[in-house]
């Protein structure tokens, strides 16, 4: 098989074949579930080796890498919640060591991750990120608008500064616990997500047990029991291989009418090609593309997977300044 990064026979704009990177999918990382007659859904996600897949294809410091794995393992779960075709993306830019954080997940499960630091900085995600913001993106696709909500940088870790947004953006009550560490089998990452419905919704109405909705204060009760199980909830059990989500929830939830949905898959999911970074090449003036070449060729690298693909500058024809 020819060798995706370099150039061939076959023009750029034609080669949408995958570079070499791990064709890697778990197939029930994703675990959506909800308490039944209760106002409580919730997704557990656990990426097991696709964690460890997507967090060392760059060196990341070891806590720089904690803090990517929690943005993945939260993303998936958030982009758990689509309902429609398209993508959600959670990105920080703050002035802290890590500069740039970025994760995104399709609604087909396909998940990529980023993250730019400046040295080997040491702490949690709010030490890391410093003073700035986060912006959680919805994308429909080109057809539709993109929603964004942003929110500021505050609290210590990510399961916090994700609490802002809830409150903010999708004036949903929520409770989050992430966790991402380096085992004896690689890196692995979790996401426990928990929202409150409101009364009637959600997957079924909540309900008492004689058939009566539920007033706000037993739905309140309801809420706060199901946070209190899920707060007993320990790191190792969110990232023990050995123990299924099945499992895990129903150590959590069994008295709590648990209802376990249809699990779904995560995949390694860049998507860069040589089509699409010599589309973006198309759109550098001449003189910026001759800037960058040297020895007449062109190298771009793909910060999500860190793979180069070289090309030759006289097959790249600049398109900017084009009617």
């Amino acid at each position: 098989m020819n060798d995706v990064t370099d150039p061939s026979g076959k023009p750029d704009f034609l080669n949408h074949d995958r570079p070499p990177v791990p064709d890697l999918v778990v197939p029930r990382a994703l675990q959506p579930f909800h308490l039944a007659n209760r106002p409580v859904r919730g997704r557990l996600v656990r990426l097991g080796a696709l964690a460890d897949a997507l967090l060392v294809r760059h060196a990341y410091a070891p806590d720089v890498a904690k803090l990517l794995g929690q943005a993945l393992a939260l993303t998936a779960g958030l982009a758990g919640a689509l309902k429609f075709r398209g993508s959600f993306s959670l990105q920080a830019k703050g002035d802290g060591p890590v500069s740039m954080l970025l994760a995104d997940c399709t609604d087909g499960g396909a998940l990529r991750g980023y993250a730019r630091a400046d040295g080997a900085p040491e702490g949690e995600a709010g030490a890391l990120l410093g003073k700035g913001y986060l912006a959680f993106t919805c994308d429909q696709g080109p057809e539709m608008d993109r929603y964004q909500g942003i929110v500021s940088i505050l609290g210590d870790n990510l399961a916090e500064m994700t609490d802002a947004y809830f409150e903010t953006s999708e004036q949903l009550r929520a409770w989050v616990r992430l966790s991402a560490a380096q085992t004896p089998t690689g890196w692995r990452a979790s996401a426990l997500i928990l929202e409150r419905v409101a009364a009637g919704g959600g997957s079924t109405p909540s309900l008492a047990e004689d058939g009566t909705l539920l007033t706000e204060e037993e739905g309140e009760e309801a809420w706060n029991t199901a946070t209190i199980l899920a707060g007993t909830l320990t790191d190792a059990e969110l990232l023990d291989d050995e123990l299924t989500s099945d499992q895990l929830l129903h150590r959590l939830f069994h008295a709590e009418g648990l209802v376990v949905d249809r699990a779904r898959a995560l995949s390694y999911g860049c998507r860069c090609s040589r089509a699409r970074l010599a589309s973006v090449l198309q759109g550098f003036p001449a003189e910026d593309l001759d800037h960058m070449a040297e020895n007449g060729a062109i190298t771009m690298n793909c910060e999500f997977c860190n793979v180069a693909f070289r090309f030759d500058r006289d097959d790249v024809q600049s398109g900017a300044g084009r009617a």
